[in-house]
């Protein structure tokens, strides 16, 4: 699998999402994508306990650990490479994360558009 090339949603180089959690497609802490990731994992975002709450509701339980998978489950305030289809999903119900967008993968535009991102971004950002 070859990544796409790392470039965030305003056109710089993709920063770190984040190594603890150890995070992404490829698991190397970027929000790196490609052809094969069909969940597009593009939006790095920091995780809140009514964002954990909700996607377990919607069937993606991430604050679960599951130790087979190397996976301690999720806490608020972690960051992790979410997928975008999930990310607009929360923000069209009201309870989507924070998103850093130099550390959002451009990939991500093709699903969010760039103003819903930028309306939860972090302040860092």
């Amino acid at each position: 699998m070859k990544p796409d090339p790392s470039i965030n949603v305003l056109g710089g180089a993709l920063e770190p999402c984040s190594t603890e959690p150890l995070t992404g497609f490829f698991r190397d802490g970027h929000c790196n994508t490609c052809a094969q990731d069909q969940g597009s994992h593009t939006v790095c975002a920091v995780m809140t306990a009514e964002f954990l709450a909700y996607s377990k509701y919607v069937g993606n339980d991430l604050s679960t650990p599951r130790p087979e998978f190397r996976f301690s489950g999720l806490k608020p305030g972690d960051r992790w490479c979410l997928c975008a289809a999930r990310f607009l999903q929360a923000a069209d119900e009201g309870c989507a994360p924070l998103v850093h967008l130099n550390a959002t993968h451009l990939r991500a535009l093709e699903v969010v558009p760039l103003d819903v991102l930028q309306n939860h971004a972090t302040a860092r950002d």
